[in-house]
């Protein structure tokens, strides 16, 4: 398989667009102590800063993110429902609840409890009993929910990710990276309107305790509405955080702290910076041809390339770098071509970091060409393999 790529020929048109760009190593740039990290603008998808993102370290308790996207995976797919009850054994009250002498929602051995509310114990009150009765109730067992974990990452993208239990507690292998829990994040966010609001939840009472919110990060005032911290002995303290302001949502997550105070510190710099150092821009409107590709065995040499929506980027508002951007599609692209069928992709970098990349669409219908027109782009085709 070869890959044919070309500049994008609009950047000579749009310099004063493609000017602002990340500035991870200029004046705009900022400098953090975290050993992992990944911020994203969510309506873009722009990297705003990345160290070590697809280095891997322990979840911990990062690790009940997956077990709770797969129990809402479940729920969506009415392989089970809010009401749906589960037993608490006495495996999930003896290393969850509470003589593990770990968070729990202190649910009673023995008794039933509604899925929703495991969701909100889990959620909210960081409940590993929660998590492990789930788990049973759904896989029959903490380790084959696990499986299952590793699995529907596997499914969603998450490479890197490994889940050995579904708690993140010790004694098991589990593993994942900065880009990952970003990712899993928004992919949260987006899938379940509906429950991520639980994130935000300030207190969630069960048996008859009130317990407040455990995620840290929710106290540092500058609109963080989830998602959650984590410590694992080697790793060090970790978080996923998610802030909106004015319209603008961002997504950070980092890992290899030293200390909790350290970890908040960090997320409210890295967030406030950036939320206030950048703006969104406008690099070519939907429809607008970006770029062409070229067509074998057709009626046309070329085909015009586009996107079905705007592409916008989220840049430095000082000290920009300069973008660069490249068409990449397979070749050779053979005729017939239909309109709108999707042949590529416009990445955009800064430097050599990828920052965004946007799915490419043709713009017009390109027929089959004649006979001696497919035998000049046969040949044209074979010298350039060579080649």
């Amino acid at each position: 398989m070869r890959f044919l790529v070309l500049s994008v020929l609009a950047l000579l048109q749009l310099p004063i667009l493609f000017q602002p760009v990340l500035a991870q190593e200029r004046s705009a740039a900022i400098e953090t102590v975290a050993k992992q990290l990944y911020m994203v603008e969510a309506k873009t998808g722009t990297v705003l800063l990345a160290v070590n993102e697809n280095q891997a370290f322990s979840p911990a308790s990062l690790a009940k993110l997956m077990t709770v996207e797969v129990v809402l995976s479940a729920l969506e797919r009415g392989e089970i429902t809010e009401q749906t009850m589960f037993p608490v054994t006495e495996y999930a009250w003896r290393n969850g609840g509470a003589p593990s002498g770990t968070t729990t929602m202190f649910a009673a051995l023995n008794s039933q409890v509604p899925v929703i509310d495991l969701i909100r114990g889990v959620v909210i009150q960081n409940a590993n009993d929660g998590c492990i009765i789930l788990a049973e109730g759904i896989s029959g067992s903490e380790a084959q929910f696990a499986t299952r974990m590793t699995a529907r990452a596997k499914d969603l993208g998450l490479g890197r990710s490994t889940f050995g239990n579904a708690t993140g507690l010790p004694g098991a292998q589990s593993f994942t990276t900065a880009r990952d829990l970003v990712e899993l994040s928004r992919h949260i966010h987006r899938t379940y309107p509906q429950y991520y609001p639980l994130y935000a939840q300030p207190d969630f009472e069960w048996n008859k305790i009130f317990q407040r919110n455990k995620n840290p990060l929710l106290s540092l005032g500058i609109g963080v509405d989830g998602l959650g911290a984590g410590y694992a002995e080697g790793a060090g303290y970790a978080a996923v955080a998610s802030v909106e302001r004015d319209g603008t949502r961002l997504f950070l997550a980092l890992g290899g702290l030293e200390n909790d105070r350290e970890r908040l510190d960090e997320a409210r710099r890295l967030l406030d910076w950036g939320l206030s150092a950048f703006e969104t821009k406008i690099l070519f409107q939907a429809g607008e041809v970006i770029g062409q590709a070229s067509v074998y065995g057709g009626q046309a040499r070329y085909i015009d390339l586009v996107a079905k929506e705007p592409i916008d980027i989220y840049v430095p508002t000082d000290n920009p770098e300069r973008l660069t951007g490249r068409i990449v599609y397979k070749w050779p692209l053979r005729a017939p071509v239909a309109e709108g069928q999707g042949v590529g992709s416009l990445r955009i970098f800064s430097g050599d970091r990828l920052v965004r990349e946007v799915d490419l669409f043709t713009s017009q219908p390109v027929a089959t060409g004649s006979l001696s027109s497919r035998a000049t782009d046969a040949l044209l085709e074979l010298m350039f393999f060579w080649l």
